[in-house]
C-alpha cells in the first residue's frame, strides 16, 4: 500500500492565512533592537515568476527569518520593477493598455509569491509604474538639473523609417524592425544624460572599503569605471580629427588597423554613405552585436568579429593610413568608443588580425629572443625595447611611454590626460511606458523644468499604441501645456526615462514607502540604510549596482540620506540550469512534452537530450514553480532549491532531487506523529529541563548523546547560515539530526524521563532550526506539539559548547598510510595512550607482527598512522 503523504496543501494554506491575518511580517523602527535590512532584487511583472525568482527569494527569506529569530528588527520588503518595453509591446500587439497589463501581472505574481510563504512586509510594497513613485524619479531629475548633472546632447538610436519610430535594441532582429521586417537605420537624436562621471573617482575609491562584495563584482565595476592615465591622440579620418585615447603610446608605431564600437556615432554616418549591399552587411552586424550582453563582449573568450567600413584612418606619428573596422569587442561606454589596434602587443587585437589577415608589426622587441610577426602565435605583452618607433627607437618601452607622450604634445598631435571608461548615462527612451521627463519647451523661453509643485507629470490614458511612433506624441492632452515662465503655449518632452532610474533608489523608498513630502524620510533612511544584505544575479554587476551607488551618493549630497553606499553585503546567486530536449519535427520541447522513454509526446519520435544550460523560454528547458507547489508544496520547492547547491553556484534542476526533498518532509512529518502524544503532557517540563541543562552538570548516556546531537546541529546550522550562506550543508546537518532521532523510540524512553525530555526538547529545537527553510510544515508541527506563538516570534536556539563535542571520539588506525582499523578513545587522550591502544588492536597486530615499527604519527582525536618496514 502506498504511503500517505503529509497534507501540504491544507497546511500551507492555513499558515499563509494565519501569518497574513496576524501581521507577523510587518515591521517598524525599533531603536531597542539592532536592525537588519535584507533585500532581493525586485522582479519585473512579466506575468509569472520562474525558478530563478524562487531561488533568489528563498535565499533571502531564509536569511530574513533567521535574523529576526536572532533578535534583529528585520526589514524584508518587496515591490515591482514595473516600467519597461514588454508592457508597451502588449499594448501594440494585443490592444491592452500597459497599466492594465501590468496590474494583472502583478496580481498573479503576488499570489505566486504568497503561496511560497515568503516573509515580506506587504504594507511596504511599491510599484514603479504608479505616479506616487515616479513623481520622485522626476523630482530627483530636477535636483540633478539644478546641480548641472542632467543635460542634453545628440546620441545615436535605432530608427525604422517605415514605422517612423525609434526602436530599442531588443526590437531589432538581424538588422530589421521586429514589426514590419524592414531595414533599421541609425539616427542621431538629442537626448538626456546624467553626469555620473562627476562621481567617477568616489565610485572607484569606495570599492576598496566594500569588503562585503564579491571580488569578481568589484573588479568588474573597477574595470567599467576604468580610470587610466594616458594620451589622447588626434588620428585623422577624412580630413578631420579622430581622437583615440591610449595608455600605451609606446606601441603607436605598431598600429595596423583602427576599430570602433557598433554604437559609435560615426557608424550612422558610414551607413548613410554606403551602397545598399554593403550597408546591409554592416547594419546586420551592428544590430546583432548591440543585442549581445556587454559583459560578454569584453570577456576574453568572446570570439572577435568585425566588418571593414571602407574607410582609412591616418596615423599622425608615421602618416600611414590603416583600415577602420566596426568590431564587437569595443564598447561605446569605454574611452571614445574607438581604439588603435596593435596586434603584435595586444592579444585581443592579435586574434582579430589573424582572423582577418591584417598586418602584425612588432615595435617592442623581446630582449631574450627576436620576435618574428609571421611566426608569432600570441601577442607579446611584456616589457622590452622599442624598435621602428621614431623618437623612442632603442629605448626601454616603459621610458618610451613618457618620452613619446611629451613628443606628441610638443608636435600638437594630442595631449596627456586622465580618462575614464565610464561615460555619462543616457537616460532618454523614445517610449511611452516609463517616467516622463519633467521638461517643457517654450518657443520664447527655451527648455524649462516643470515646477516641483506640478509633479508628477502623469502618463496620459489617451495615447495611441500603433507601433509607428512614440505614443506620447499622439496625446494632445499630454503634449500641450503652458510655459511655467511666460504662460504661453509650450510642449512637453516626449522622452521617458531609462527604467534603471526606477531601480537606482527603490531600496531607499522601502524605508518610508508612504512618505508624501519627499522621496525619502531622512529619519527612516538613517535607521534602515544601508541594505545589510542584497541578493541578485551577476548580470546586474555593472549597470544596476553602479547606478544605485551613484544615486545613493547624490541623495546623500542633497541631504536625503547619510548612507555613502547602498549595499553593505552582496550575494550574487548562480543560475538554475537544466538539460534541453529537441525534436526534429517540433523543435525544442518543454519537459512535460517528453515521456519517460525520452520520446516526443506530440509525434512519438526520440528526442535529442542537449547539454545542461541556463533555463530559458527560447529553449523551453523551464520548470513552472506553480507545478512544483501544486504537486509537492511550497516547502518542497524551497527545500530543493536550498539543498541542491550553494547559493553562489549554478543549480542543476533535478526531478529526483525534488522528489527526495518531498520524501524528507514526509519523514519529518511521520517523526513528529510518532512523538506527538508525548508532547502534551510534557510541555512545561521541557522548559524546566532546558533551564536545568543550561546551568547544570553535563549529562551522559542516551541523554548525553541526544544533547550532543542537538547542540552540534544548532552550531553547524547557525554558522552555515550566518557566516557562509551554505544552506545546503545546514540542511544536510538537519537531515542527519532526523536520522539520529529516527533511531530513538520515545516509547522506550518514557521510563527514563531525562532522556525523554532531552528527546522532546531536541525535537523542539529541530523545528526552530527547520523553520527558516520550510516554514509551513515547521509551524504546523510546532503547534501540534502544543507550543505557543508563531515560530518567527521565538528566539533562535543557542548551543552549549560542552555538548557540541563528545567525550569519546573515534580514532582511525593506518598502517603505512592505509586504513586498517579504528577504535574509540577519550577525547584529548595522551599520545602514548593512543599509540598503545592502536598497537593492541587485534587487526593491527596482523599487519605489524614480525615487522619493525619505524615511527608512529599521531593526530590527536583523529588518527594513528603506524609506519613499518
Amino acid at each position: 500500500m502506498a504511503m500517505e503523504h503529509y497534507p501540504f496543501k491544507a497546511i500551507e494554506e492555513r499558515w499563509q492565512k494565519e501569518w497574513e491575518t496576524s501581521g507577523i511580517h510587518r515591521v517598524e523602527r525599533d531603536c531597542s533592537k539592532p536592525k537588519f535590512y535584507c533585500l532581493e532584487m525586485y522582479p519585473y511583472p512579466s506575468g509569472n515568476i520562474h525558478i530563478g525568482h524562487v531561488r533568489v527569494y528563498t535565499i533571502g527569506d531564509v536569511l530574513a527569518r533567521f535574523k529576526r529569530m536572532k533578535g534583529y528588527n528585520t526589514l524584508h520588503p518587496i515591490g515591482w520593477d514595473s516600467f519597461g518595453l514588454p508592457a508597451e509591446n502588449a499594448a501594440i500587439d494585443g490592444g491592452i493598455h500597459p497599466t492594465q497589463w501590468t496590474i494583472s501581472n502583478i496580481e498573479n505574481m503576488k499570489g505566486q509569491l504568497k503561496r511560497l510563504g515568503y516573509s515580506y512586509d506587504w504594507e511596504r510594497e511599491i510599484a514603479t509604474y504608479k505616479p506616487d513613485y515616479y513623481r520622485w524619479n522626476q523630482w530627483i531629475f530636477l535636483q540633478m538639473l539644478k546641480k548641472c548633472l542632467a543635460y542634453k546632447k545628440e546620441a545615436a538610436v535605432n530608427y525604422c523609417p517605415d514605422c517612423n519610430t525609434v526602436l530599442a535594441n531588443e526590437q531589432v532582429e538581424d538588422g530589421r524592425c521586429w514589426r514590419c521586417g524592414n531595414e533599421v537605420t541609425l539616427r542621431n537624436l538629442s537626448q538626456w544624460f546624467l553626469k555620473i562621471t562627476e562621481y567617477a573617482d568616489e565610485l572607484l575609491e569606495c570599492l576598496d572599503s566594500m569588503s562585503g562584495w564579491p571580488d569578481r563584482v568589484k573588479i568588474m565595476q573597477r574595470n567599467w569605471i576604468g580610470r587610466s592615465e594616458g594620451v589622447l591622440v588626434n588620428f585623422r579620418l577624412d580630413g578631420r580629427d579622430f581622437p583615440i585615447f591610449t595608455t600605451r603610446p609606446d606601441t603607436i608605431y605598431g598600429v595596423t588597423f583602427m576599430a570602433i564600437a557598433p554604437e559609435h556615432p560615426l557608424v550612422a554616418e558610414i551607413l548613410a554613405a554606403e551602397p545598399e549591399e554593403k550597408r546591409k552587411e554592416l547594419q546586420g552586424f551592428v544590430q546583432r552585436i548591440k543585442r549581445d550582453d556587454m559583459i560578454k563582449r569584453i570577456s576574453e573568450d568572446y570570439e572577435k568579429e568585425g566588418v571593414f567600413t571602407g574607410r582609412y584612418v591616418l596615423n599622425p606619428l608615421n602618416n600611414e593610413k590603416v583600415p577602420l573596422y566596426v568590431v564587437n569587442f569595443v564598447l561605446m561606454e569605454y574611452g571614445t568608443g574607438a581604439i588603435m589596434a596593435v596586434p603584435a602587443h595586444d592579444q585581443r587585437d592579435f586574434e582579430f588580425a589573424r582572423k582577418y589577415a591584417l598586418p602584425i608589426r612588432v615595435v617592442i622587441q623581446n630582449p631574450e629572443s627576436d620576435l618574428d610577426p609571421d611566426s608569432m602565435d600570441q601577442a607579446y605583452t611584456e616589457d622590452g625595447i622599442n624598435i621602428d618607433s621614431g623618437p623612442i627607437t632603442g629605448m626601454p618601452n616603459r621610458k618610451g611611454i613618457e618620452k613619446i607622450s611629451i613628443y606628441i604634445e610638443e608636435m600638437s598631435l594630442g595631449k596627456r590626460t586622465i580618462d575614464y571608461r565610464l561615460k555619462d548615462w543616457l537616460i532618454s527612451r523614445q517610449r511611452y511606458w516609463g517616467t516622463p521627463i519633467p521638461v517643457v519647451y517654450c518657443p520664447s523661453c527655451g527648455v524649462l523644468p516643470v515646477p516641483e509643485e506640478q509633479l508628477p507629470v502623469i502618463l496620459p490614458e489617451d495615447a495611441e499604441f500603433t507601433g509607428s511612433d512614440n505614443p506620447l506624441k499622439s496625446s494632445q492632452s499630454f503634449l500641450e501645456t503652458t510655459c511655467p515662465k511666460c504662460g504661453e503655449k509650450a510642449t512637453r518632452e516626449t522622452d521617458t526615462m531609462d527604467t534603471f532610474i526606477d531601480s537606482s533608489w527603490y531600496f531607499e523608498r522601502y524605508c518610508s514607502p508612504k512618505e508624501e513630502k519627499a522621496p525619502i524620510n531622512r529619519s527612516d533612511s538613517d535607521y534602515w540604510m544601508n541594505v545589510d544584505q542584497y541578493i541578485g544575479g551577476i548580470e546586474h554587476a555593472i549597470l544596476h549596482l553602479l547606478y544605485s551607488r551613484f544615486f545613493t551618493k547624490f541623495l546623500r549630497d542633497i541631504g536625503l540620506t547619510s548612507a555613502d553606499e547602498p549595499f553593505e553585503r552582496l550575494l550574487t546567486q548562480g543560475m538554475v540550469t537544466k538539460e534541453t530536449y529537441y525534436c526534429t519535427d517540433h523543435g525544442y520541447l518543454f519537459p512535460q512534452d517528453v515521456d519517460e522513454k525520452h520520446r516526443c509526446r506530440k509525434c512519438g519520435k526520440k528526442v535529442e537530450i542537449g547539454r545542461i544550460e541556463k533555463m530559458s523560454k527560447s529553449k523551453k528547458n523551464v520548470i513552472d514553480p506553480d507545478d512544483i507547489v501544486e504537486h509537492y508544496g511550497a516547502d518542497t520547492a524551497r527545500l530543493f532549491i536550498l539543498f541542491a547547491s550553494p547559493p553562489e553556484r549554478d543549480l542543476e534542476w533535478s526531478e529526483k532531487g525534488v522528489e527526495g526533498a518531498f520524501r524528507f518532509l514526509n519523514r519529518v512529518y511521520r517523526l513528529f506523529k510518532r512523538a506527538e502524544k508525548f508532547f502534551g503532557s510534557h510541555t512545561e517540563k521541557i522548559l524546566q529541563y532546558e533551564e536545568e541543562i543550561a546551568s547544570g552538570p553535563k549529562r551522559s548516556g542516551v541523554e548525553g548523546d541526544i544533547l550532543h546531537t542537538v547542540h552540534k546541529t544548532i552550531r553547524k546550522v547557525s554558522e552555515d547560515i550566518e557566516k557562509r550562506f551554505h544552506f545546503n550543508t545546514a540542511i544536510a546537518a538537519i537531515m542527519e539530526m532526523v536520522n539520529f532521532f529516527y533511531g530513538l523510540e520515545p516509547e522506550k524512553l518514557k521510563d527514563e524521563e531525562p532522556a525523554l525530555l532531552a528527546y522532546l526538547s531536541g525535537l523542539k529545537h529541530f523545528l526552530l532550526l527547520l523553520f527558516p527553510f520550510v516554514p509551513h510544515i515547521a509551524e504546523e508541527l510546532w503547534h501540534r506539539a502544543g507550543f505557543e506563538g508563531f515560530l518567527l516570534g521565538h528566539a533562535w536556539p543557542s548551543w552549549i559548547d560542552g555538548y557540541t563535542e563528545q567525550d569519546v571520539v573515534t580514532i582511525v588506525i593506518q598502517v603505512n598510510g592505509k586504513l586498517r582499523s579504528k577504535f574509540e578513545a577519550p577525547r584529548d587522550a595522551e599520545q602514548e595512550e593512543l599509540r598503545n591502544l592502536a598497537l593492541q588492536d587485534e587487526r593491527i597486530k596482523s599487519y605489524t607482527g614480525g615487522k619493525t615499527i619505524l615511527k608512529t604519527i599521531i593526530i590527536p582525536n583523529k588518527l594513528v598512522n603506524i609506519v613499518v618496514k
